[in-house]
């Protein structure tokens, strides 16, 4: 029987945040918005007449880069070559790009096969919420609302950690239900930004991106802060980078995953070493 591919519609997305909480990859609560925003074509669905089989997000930024995620197929259906149909189908989808994507260690092998190569490795940090409130950093920096910022500055930040542009996809990220944004400024220089979103199970820090390593732990502990103990927070972080390790270590949290950066084209150069917590695409 043959696959039917079509787009998905906004309607069916939360099929897709449900499959991933289903293989425990905890998306969070608000994830569609800035995804359709960035690309509303950007999600495929495969269908055995009426059925829903198969799924996978090909998000397109700028006209150079383009991401994979949802990478699902129901478990009653693998095997079957399902996967592959859909899989074919994001990747002619993305072609002429430099793709990125997120894919649990044990696929690496077969990624390879279709042209990605490995750029580093994201291991995801889970401890809990600070009750208490943030100190106040004595170093005449301050945090604030990212919604009170700039929105220019804060792309033109951000763009050194993103292949290219993304500003819809920003924008929503930025103010999705249940989120705390900040930035840390020093005068009116913006030293680094961090997002905590509400997740199917706690809440999820991404990105956190910084100058430097105390810029990085003002935020973090601000974004932890006023958070019941029993609220799991996590960070998924890049193993290059042992900076961002220490922070997640310092305070508490204990690794639990782990997932392979790889690219399909030329790796993008980042700023790898002002990374501390990426924003989190879900899984391939």
């Amino acid at each position: 029987m043959s696959l039917t591919i079509r787009t998905m519609t906004p309607d069916e997305i939360g099929l897709a945040l449900d499959w991933a909480a289903a293989e425990g990859w905890n998306p969070g609560l608000y994830d569609a918005a800035p995804f359709l925003a960035a690309d509303p074509e950007g999600f495929l669905i495969g269908f055995l007449e009426d059925v829903p089989v198969a799924m996978i997000s090909a998000v397109r930024y700028g006209k150079t880069f383009g991401f994979l995620g949802f990478y699902l197929v129901r478990p009653d259906r693998r095997g079957q070559g399902y996967g592959w149909a859909i899989w074919q189908a994001a990747m002619a989808r993305l072609a002429g790009r430099t793709i990125g994507l997120d894919g649990v260690l044990a696929q690496q092998d077969n990624y390879r096969r279709s042209g990605f190569q490995l750029a580093d490795r994201h291991v995801r940090y889970q401890g809990q919420g600070q009750p208490d409130p943030a100190p106040e950093p004595a170093d005449g920096t301050r945090t604030i609302p990212l919604t009170a910022w700039s929105f220019a500055s804060l792309a033109a930040y951000d763009r050194a950690f993103f292949p290219t542009e993304r500003h819809a996809f920003l924008q929503r990220w930025i103010a999705q239900p249940q989120t705390l944004a900040l930035g840390l400024l020093h005068g009116d220089r913006l030293l680094g930004y961090g997002v905590r979103r509400a997740c199917r199970e706690g809440y999820k820090v991404g990105p956190l991106f910084a100058d430097t390593p105390d810029a990085a732990e003002t935020l973090f502990g601000a974004l932890c802060a006023r958070l019941p103990a029993s609220d799991p927070v996590f960070l998924d972080t890049p193993a290059s980078n042992p900076a961002a390790i220490a922070l997640a270590e310092r305070h508490g949290l204990r690794p639990t995953f782990e997932t392979a950066r790889m690219y399909a084209g030329p790796a993008p150069a980042l700023a790898s070493e002002c990374t501390y917590g990426i924003t989190s695409f879900e899984l391939g």
